[in-house]
């Protein structure tokens, strides 16, 4: 199922999301949740969802990045975090450009560590830690944001590239197309 996405303003996306109790991440309701997450996500042509964003306060998220994606340099399996920690690796930020299912329709950029380690339950409660880097590192990054009440709006450092989609799609994407 389709769930609705709650938008900037409502007050869901701006709370700390509660931590899941390990023993229902198995439950079959658990399972429904991260299994409409999922097709939500891909309805909305999202890399990422985390619960806050579909109303519920819960420490989840979802994340798959197609390979055919040209947001991204490289494919991101479904990935399923139950209370994720987000630990950065080194010292290292980079900008880049970032929007979100909760803030339709525009785009900033949001500098974000360039290699994080992610420790978090996986879609059957089961402990596991990966590295990542680049975009999936930006993705993790951004939806525990979610997690902790915050929107990447947030983490600019400015508002000078706040951009709406078109004018995003239209000056800055076809620029870096041409590059």
């Amino acid at each position: 199922m389709i769930l609705k996405v709650a938008r900037i303003g409502h007050p869901i996306l701006r709370a700390p999301a509660r931590v899941v109790p390990a023993e229902e991440v198995a439950s079959r309701d658990f399972q429904r949740l991260l299994e409409d997450m999922v097709e939500t996500m891909h309805e909305y042509d999202g890399v990422g969802v985390a619960g806050p964003q579909v109303h519920v306060p819960v420490r989840v998220a979802v994340i798959e990045v197609a390979a055919s994606d040209e947001r991204a340099r490289e494919a991101v399996p479904l990935t399923v975090l139950v209370n994720p920690v987000v630990t950065p690796l080194g010292d290292e930020k980079e900008p880049g450009w970032e929007g979100c299912l909760s803030v339709p329709g525009l785009r900033g950029v949001v500098p974000r560590w360039r290699r994080v380690r992610l420790e978090a339950l996986d879609g059957q409660g089961r402990p596991y830690a990966v590295e990542a880097e680049g975009f999936f590192a930006r993705v993790i990054q951004h939806e525990c944001d979610h997690l902790e009440g915050s929107v990447y709006l947030d983490r600019m450092e400015g508002l000078r590239t706040l951009s709406f989609l078109r004018e995003f799609e239209r000056y800055v994407a076809s620029r870096d197309d041409d590059e």
